[in-house]
C-alpha cells in the first residue's frame, strides 16, 4: 500500500508541477537550469506556448531601456560563465532549434532581431557589432589571431 501511495502522490506532484510554473514571468523562466526549461517548455501544448511567447513579447515591451539593458547584462554574464564546451553545445542547440522552425518561425525571428537592432542605440549597435566579430574572428582563428602566423 505505501508504495501504491507513493507512485500516486509522485504522479500528481508531476502533473502539478507544469500548473505551477504557469505563471512563470521571463526572468524566472530564464532563471531555470536548462533541463527545467525543456521540462516546462515539453509540459505544455503548442497553443500554450504560443501564449506564453505572447505573455513574454508584452513583457519586454513594457520593460524600460533600463530593465532591458539588465536583462541583457544577465543574459551576457549567464553565457560568459559558461565553459566552452558549454557555449558550443548551446550553439549547437540552437542551431538545431532554427533548423526545426518552418519560413513563417524563420521570418518571425528575423523580424524580431530588426526590430531589436533597430530600437538599439548606436553605442549598442557598435558593442553587438564588436562581440559579432571578435565571435567570428576567434571561430575561425584559433586563439583570436588572423593570418595564421
Amino acid at each position: 500500500m505505501t508504495k501504491r501511495f507513493l507512485t500516486q502522490f509522485l504522479t500528481i506532484a508531476v502533473m502539478l508541477v507544469p500548473l505551477g510554473l504557469q505563471a512563470q514571468s521571463l526572468s524566472d523562466f530564464q532563471n531555470l537550469t536548462p533541463e527545467e526549461r525543456r521540462a516546462y517548455w515539453d509540459g505544455m501544448s503548442e497553443q500554450e506556448r504560443q501564449a506564453k511567447r505572447d505573455q513574454w513579447h508584452a513583457e519586454r515591451q513594457a520593460m524600460s531601456d533600463e530593465e532591458r539593458a539588465a536583462t541583457r547584462e544577465q543574459m551576457r554574464a549567464r553565457w560568459d560563465s559558461m565553459s566552452e564546451e558549454e557555449r558550443q553545445a548551446k550553439r549547437e542547440q540552437m542551431r538545431a532549434h532554427r533548423d526545426s522552425m518552418s519560413e513563417e518561425q524563420r521570418r518571425a525571428m528575423r523580424e524580431e532581431r530588426r526590430s531589436r537592432w533597430e530600437g538599439m542605440s548606436d553605442e549598442e549597435r557598435a558593442a553587438a557589432r564588436e562581440r559579432h566579430h571578435a565571435q567570428r574572428d576567434g571561430d575561425k582563428h584559433p586563439g583570436g589571431r588572423r593570418g595564421g602566423s
